[in-house]
């Protein structure tokens, strides 16, 4: 008997044990795990739009989620406030609940004062910087008219004042319900922030300071990169991040300084969509990018060739669509050959683009 309870006082010890462990197990390990996953898809429609801002370069995308809930990313160059709102006008938008500025570049913010006039917004976010302009107030445009360096954020910024929207800074984690299980999470830009110095190889602070974004809704997953440069690339990569994603707005237009084959290979998209211009004096997309794409074995899309490009799904696995405005009429793995090198190296300032880019010089005929 006595034989007996000892066993049984040994049995229920180790039970206790078992139990203790798979306590601190599921307290350390699971329940972090758990807290970190999106809710489950309701099944209603979640919409994103690419909108076509060309022929320039630029970026400007909508989302509208399962629950009616809508995001607008950037708006556009200076000049394409107007197709932005029309944009929003046609999908019957009157309100905006977030406005997010990935970065103080005019071909993402410019559009964005005639945004804020032609509907309410509720909230805004951006990464807390200014732009990076020189000492000087003005430059002359392709169309010999003086331009102010910073006018585009100055409008922005009254814009923001004037809107009496709730105004937020970006930070990595940060998670904005869309409704339906949809949710939005900022991943970048994270301090310190990259300076002049650390994008010697290539690129600009600017852009390596976007703000990256990861949507997701079931099954269904985009990772919005902004203008990001293989710094911030680099830099997400050394942090514990989901990175993997069906669908990836490429990384700054296309550039070269961008979507890095490492980091193509930590987010495996099944989708590649690349915003930009036809006139764009950079190169975007390179080729060394389209080709780094294709050995991802994509599917790509273009603003440039596709015009604006629109993608659906419901949560589920296997029901993404994606329609493009228009089928291309030139190689969508045919890059751009650059003009200017977007790069802080170069001496590269951004100011906007006006007007079409200048024709390349014609090789003249040698006679032998």
């Amino acid at each position: 008997m006595g034989r007996a309870t000892r066993g049984c006082g040994c049995a229920v010890a180790v039970l206790v044990l078992v139990i203790a462990a798979a306590g601190f197990v599921t307290w350390k390990f699971v329940l972090p795990w758990w807290r970190t996953q999106p809710p489950p898809a309701s099944g209603g429609e979640l919409t994103v739009r690419v909108l076509d801002v060309g022929p320039i370069n630029g970026d400007s995308i909508l989302i509208t989620g399962p629950t009616g809930k809508t995001v607008l990313i950037d708006a556009g160059d200076t000049t394409k406030g107007k197709a932005v709102v029309d944009a929003l006008k046609r999908n019957n938008i009157q309100q905006l609940d977030y406005f997010i500025a990935t970065h103080p570049h005019p071909d993402h913010i410019g559009g964005s004062a005639e945004v804020f006039k032609a509907v309410k917004v509720l909230n805004v976010i951006d990464n807390g910087q200014g732009p990076n302009v020189p000492s000087v107030s003005s430059v002359k445009s392709v169309a010999k008219k003086p331009v102010s360096l910073s006018k585009f954020y100055d409008d922005y910024k009254a814009a923001v004042s004037s809107s009496g929207a709730q105004h937020d800074t970006a930070r990595p984690g940060t998670k904005y319900d869309l409704g339906g299980g949809a949710l939005l999470t900022v991943l970048a830009p994270s301090e310190p922030f990259f300076t002049k110095d650390q994008m010697r190889t290539g690129g600009n602070e600017p852009n390596a300071n976007s703000i990256v974004l990861r949507l997701d809704y079931g099954s269904f997953s985009m990772l919005l990169a902004g203008d990001a440069e293989e710094q911030t690339e680099h830099r997400l990569m050394t942090k514990e991040l989901d990175l993997q994603t069906r669908v990836l707005k490429v990384g700054h237009h296309g550039s070269k300084y961008a979507s890095s084959g490492d980091f193509l290979q930590r987010v495996k998209p099944e989708i590649a969509i690349v915003s930009c211009g036809a006139w764009n004096r950079y190169g975007h997309p390179a080729q060394s990018v389209l080709d780094r794409l294709r050995a991802a074995n994509v599917k790509l899309y273009r603003t440039d060739l596709h015009g604006e490009i629109t993608i659906t799904s419901r949560g589920g696995a296997n029901d993404i669509k994606v329609q493009a405005a228009k089928e291309p009429t030139e190689d969508a793995w045919e890059g751009r050959i650059a003009q200017k090198d977007d790069s802080t190296r170069s001496g590269f300032i951004a100011y906007g683009d006006f007007g079409p880019p200048p024709r390349p010089k014609k090789t003249p005929k040698t006679t032998e």
